[in-house]
């Protein structure tokens, strides 16, 4: 396997840095757009996208933390 394929500790917590950056992200653009009101919409598609993402990092990570 090569390196750059391979999960490490350091590699999951950082999987897991960016997963939990991800989720405020993803907070922060549902707060912006549920203040427009023609930014909803979009809003929500992107931010449901940060989430479903950091989900899977997340996951990723807890696995192979060790």
């Amino acid at each position: 396997m090569s390196s750059l394929l391979a999960i490490t500790a350091h590699n999951a917590n950082r999987l897991e840095e960016v997963a939990a950056a991800l989720v405020a992200i993803a907070g922060g653009i549902m707060v912006l757009g549920s203040m427009t009101p023609m930014g909803r919409r979009g809003s929500q598609w992107l931010s449901g996208l940060c989430f479903a993402v950091s989900g899977v990092l997340a996951v990723i990570a807890l696995h192979w933390r060790r």
